[in-house]
């Protein structure tokens, strides 16, 4: 019985974007962005008219 000496080269393939984290930043800045338009509808609708 022949001993031979194979090596066997083991690749692993990492997907470095997570879809959850991802979504999960996705929807942290988006939710920024509504805040920001949020706040700026109400200084327009409401405190700008003030002066």
């Amino acid at each position: 019985m022949e001993n031979r000496n194979v090596q066997v080269e083991e690749r692993h393939v990492e997907h470095r974007s997570d879809s959850s984290l991802v979504a999960s930043t996705f929807i942290k800045y988006a939710a920024y962005i509504i805040i920001f338009f949020g706040v700026l509808y109400f200084l327009i609708k409401y405190i700008i008219p003030m002066f």
